[in-house]
């Protein structure tokens, strides 16, 4: 195992998930509707994909799916369109202005919708497959194995949910702020938007 690889892996691995981006809105979308607790399970959402992600890139599952275009191409498309369905609906929450009083955490249903959503939009998204397969490769030590390749990959996938996590507790903390009507609205207009340029920027782009 060459630690100092590693190293630089965690480093880069950092900068990328800083990086806002679709998991980012999601998870700011579900904890501003929902609290921490939906927060907190589309964080684990986005894992989860994770997770599987890099056992299928591991188990090269992942290269076999990238080298069939029609099902990247299956899969590409419908992480467009689920993020512009989630872009249109938070938009559409922003115009028309009506939130319900804040409550708990909403139950097992809030759960549930959470990690849905979070799974979702990562598990589709065509870009994460291909850093599990082209970009984390080139930080392994020549020779590595696969225990190896598993503990790169479940590295970002954990540092992705450390972050969203403290993300979560944040926004949760000032969510009283947050989710008064005048910046509630502002916020989910600037989700939407960001998820819906999010599509369309999957949506142009080659896979």
């Amino acid at each position: 195992m060459d630690w100092s690889a590693y190293g630089v892996f965690v480093t880069f691995a950092v900068i990328v998930v800083l990086l806002p981006g679709a998991d980012f809105a999601v998870v700011v979308g579900n904890t501003l509707s929902g609290g921490r607790r939906r927060g907190s399970w589309s964080a684990i959402g986005v894992t989860s994909s994770n997770m599987v992600q890099g056992a299928a890139g591991a188990a090269g599952l992942g290269a076999l799916i990238a080298g069939a275009q029609p099902v990247l191409q299956v899969v590409k498309w419908a992480g467009v369109l689920y993020l512009l369905y989630l872009g249109a609906r938070t938009v559409r929450s922003a115009v028309r202005g009506r939130y319900a009083p804040l409550s708990g955490d909403g139950g097992d249903g809030a759960a549930l919708g959470g990690w849905r959503q979070g799974f979702l939009s990562n598990i589709t998204n065509p870009k994460v497959l291909m850093f599990y397969l082209a970009v984390l490769p080139q930080f392994l030590p020549h020779g590595a194995g696969l225990p190896v390749l598993l503990l790169f990959a479940v590295t970002h996938a954990l540092l992705s949910l450390t972050y969203l996590l403290l993300l979560t507790t944040l926004l949760h903390r000032i969510r009283p702020l947050l989710t008064r009507r005048p910046v509630r609205q502002a916020l989910d207009a600037a989700t939407g938007l960001a998820l819906l340029a999010f599509g369309a920027r999957l949506a142009t782009e080659r896979v």
